[in-house]
């Protein structure tokens, strides 16, 4: 039914290749839990591996717990005091004066504050306060904290000098800075055995940080006095020399200004001939109004008509007379009516008109006159105002020439003046702000003696000691799991091994034989073997190989209770089944099957009994057995010879099924030369009893005599201990929750 080519293709199953199995190809190689392109994190994987190493786990668990507890119990108690202090970017500003040392921007702000964080972790402020206690005076300090005080060696400075440098490094050890984010307060803390004394050192911390402060301000004040004092005296000699320069220059130069320069209003210096100038040139510009004015009113008066003047009709006398004339007209007017113009009232009327006109001209004609009197006047003054500014614009350009030298000593004594005034208010500055003792450093809460000590910490070594404990527990199980050799479950069989599974037999419980097991078809252990043989029917595409020989690579893996399973399920299904012992050198089916072993397969192999003779009929219907008969003294050469294959072909012809319980693989050559012979090789692999190297050895060997194998059946599997694919391998007739209770029904009748 199959050929030698179809047992050599399982030679790939140990080459990387997929071994074949029930329902197709099984690749030999799983896939990682971590890693490669197509890797999964598969949970059920990992909880069966932590199920499998519980007692590992929970054992480091457990060691790691009381080792953290026994360790924490042991530590000496550490008491940590903390004051807490704010520090401001500026201090606060008693007088409106800028300080020697500079501010400190918005964008400077966090330089400025960590700047302060390692003032406080420095090592000069850490020397201040073991000079304020006086740590280093004594080794008690070193007591408290738990320090090997230093070796008594050296001189005296030496040894000063090591306790020093000891007690500032342990000080320095124990400090801890911490600023309290988004605000401008920074906690610090000191750690110590003897609670007083950390609340001393921390207190002891803020208090001379406050002063360091103090004293650095107050050595810059010092340093900004003494710096301007020196610069004072020398701005001030050369200020006396460039005015004494000037004043010499403006004696012999005749310069005299009527105005100094004036540098905070920007006014310039001024002298007497620029001063007249300016005078007349402002009295040349009213003369020069004045005149325009007076020249307009003459063009007007001298040709408009004399009565339409604005200065005539506005005159009083004029508008007098013209009212007087006005009545006298009127009069004449009205007496015309009545009397001629030679009547003497009329004439003398008339005289009276006249007399009146002739003064009203004569009045306006003096108002021309006089308009015509203040032109000639304004035209005058004009002329004498501008022949005095001609002459002095010689002496103001002459007197320029000469003070352009002036200007330039009068520069420099200005500039020496406003940098002495600078510089002697600056000095009087800093003389008030070194006496203010100003700080931005300010204690929030003093350091109180702490009460409970904040290590060791038992719930945290505890935590930090569990997850230890259970990360140890863990990583020794993986590496547990990868040095892990043996085949405890169906998975490892078709990973470790490329083999597919068949079945999977339970393990028996105590006091339970497996020939009981099998009778009650109820059992799981009989359950798993009719799983086995349906599984054996989808092997091949013709169902079940007529020869099958059941091997394992060791002794007592269960290979012969398999043998005799498989043949009486086979029988079972009304196909007669030949089951042979072929273990030629340990024989135990004969005693399963409760027959003597006078003769048996030796004799058939050797020629001397055949087969209708040796087969016996069994309590099972259909299921013939032949024992192994005498033990021959080379077993493999009646394997290897001709006369096998003889036996085989016969027993097809009678049987449905052959099934040969087969010797272990290892150290023998009888298994690979039947696994040539047969059609089928079921392979049996004890739970957590085979090693891996024992079974691909076994496998080896197998697939190079040119054995087909169907697959795996993994025996003695216990599913109280091991789980896989998180499916226990149980099997029963009984589902649902009546199931227990018809299983314990069951067990009572069993008693």
């Amino acid at each position: 039914m199959f050929g030698e080519g179809d047992a050599a293709k399982q030679g790939g199953i140990f080459r990387g290749a997929a071994a074949p199995g029930p329902f197709g190809p099984v690749d030999t190689h799983r896939a990682p839990m971590f890693g490669g392109n197509e890797a999964t994190f598969d949970i059920a994987e990992y909880w069966r591996l932590a199920v499998k190493h519980r007692f590992l786990i929970l054992g480091s668990l457990i060691a790691a717990l009381v080792l953290g507890a026994v360790a924490t119990l042991l530590m000496t108690p550490i008491y940590r005091a903390s004051a807490t202090l704010q520090i401001d970017r500026e201090s606060a500003r008693v007088l409106n004066v800028d300080e020697v040392q500079p501010r400190e921007s918005m964008v400077q702000g966090e330089e400025f504050f960590q700047t302060q964080y390692g003032l406080l972790r420095s090592r000069s402020l850490a020397e201040r306060v073991v000079d304020s206690l006086g740590l280093a005076n004594s080794d008690a300090f070193l007591e408290q904290m738990k320090v090997e005080p230093p070796a008594e060696e050296g001189t005296a400075a030496a040894r000063a000098a090591l306790r020093r440098e000891v007690v500032v490094q342990t000080l320095l050890g124990n400090l801890d800075v911490a600023p309290v984010r988004g605000s401008r307060l920074v906690v610090v803390s000191f750690e110590s055995a003897d609670p007083r004394l950390a609340a001393r050192v921390a207190n002891a911390y803020g208090e001379n940080f406050i002063q360091a402060n103090l004293d650095r301000r107050y050595e810059s004040s010092a340093y900004a006095r003494t710096f301007l004092e020196d610069l004072i005296a020398q701005t001030k000699t050369k200020l006396e020399a460039a005015e004494r320069q000037l004043v010499a220059y403006a004696a012999a130069q005749q310069i005299i200004n009527v105005r100094e320069a004036d540098s905070a209003t920007g006014a310039e210096s001024q002298s007497l001939a620029s001063a007249n100038l300016s005078s007349l040139n402002n009295a040349l510009g009213v003369a020069r109004a004045a005149r325009l004015a007076a020249e307009a009113k003459w063009r007007q008066a001298s040709g408009a008509p004399l009565m339409s003047l604005p200065e005539v009709l506005q005159n009083p006398a004029i508008q007098r007379l013209a009212e007087e004339r006005a009545k006298v007209d009127a009069e004449y007017q009205q007496k015309l009516q009545v009397y001629q113009p030679a009547w003497p009232e009329m004439v003398q009327l008339n005289a009276r008109r006249e007399e009146l006109d002739s003064q009203i001209n004569t009045i306006a004609g003096s108002i021309r006159n006089s308009i015509r009197g203040q032109y000639v006047v304004a035209v005058g003054e004009e002329r004498g105002l501008q022949n005095q500014v001609e002459g002095l614009k010689g002496q103001v350009l002459d007197l320029r020439d000469r003070s352009v030298q002036y200007n330039i000593l009068q520069r420099e004594l200005d500039t020496s003046r406003t940098l002495y005034d600078g510089l002697l208010q600056r000095y009087k500055e800093v003389g008030v702000t070194g006496g203010i003792a100003s700080n931005n450093i300010s204690i929030i809460d003093q350091a109180e003696i702490p009460g409970s000590p904040s290590e060791p910490r038992l719930l945290l070594n505890l935590l930090l000691a569990a997850l230890f404990g259970m990360g140890l527990g863990v990583a020794a199980a993986f590496i547990l799991e990868a040095l892990d050799e043996t085949l405890a479950s169906p998975d490892d069989v078709e990973s470790k091994l490329g083999l597919p599974t068949l079945g999977v037999i339970p393990l028996l419980d105590r006091g339970e034989t497996p020939a009981t097991a099998l009778n009650d078809v109820r059992s799981n252990f009989s359950e798993a073997y009719y799983s086995l043989r349906t599984a054996l029917q989808f092997s091949t595409p013709n169902g079940a190989p007529s020869t099958i020989l059941v091997t394992s690579s060791k002794p007592a893996e269960g290979k012969s209770t398999t043998a005799y399973a498989m043949a009486v399920n086979l029988a079972r299904l009304g196909r007669r089944v030949l089951l042979a012992d072929g273990d030629l050198r340990n024989p135990s089916m004969h005693r399963v099957m409760g027959v003597e072993n006078d003769v048996g397969m030796s004799n058939l192999l050797s020629g001397s009994a055949d087969l209708q003779t040796l087969a016996k009929p069994t309590s099972q219907p259909n299921l013939d057995f032949i024992p192994c008969g005498p033990l021959p003294p080379n077993p493999a050469e009646l394997w290897g010879g001709d006369r096998l294959k003889l036996v085989l072909a016969e027993a097809e012809g009678v049987y449905d099924h052959i099934v040969i319980d087969g010797p272990p693989v290892l150290g023998f050559a009888d298994a690979p030369l039947l696994s040539s012979a047969v059609r089928g090789t079921l392979f049996v692999l004890e739970s957590k009893g085979t090693r891996r190297a024992q079974a691909r050895g076994a496998l080896r060997r197998l697939s190079i005599g040119g054995g087909r194998i169907l697959g795996a059946v993994l025996t003695k599997f216990n599913t109280k201990t091991v789980q896989y694919g998180g499916y226990e391998y149980a099997y029963d007739y009984n589902y649902g929750p009546g199931s227990e209770g018809k299983d314990k029904s069951r067990k009572a009748k069993k008693r």
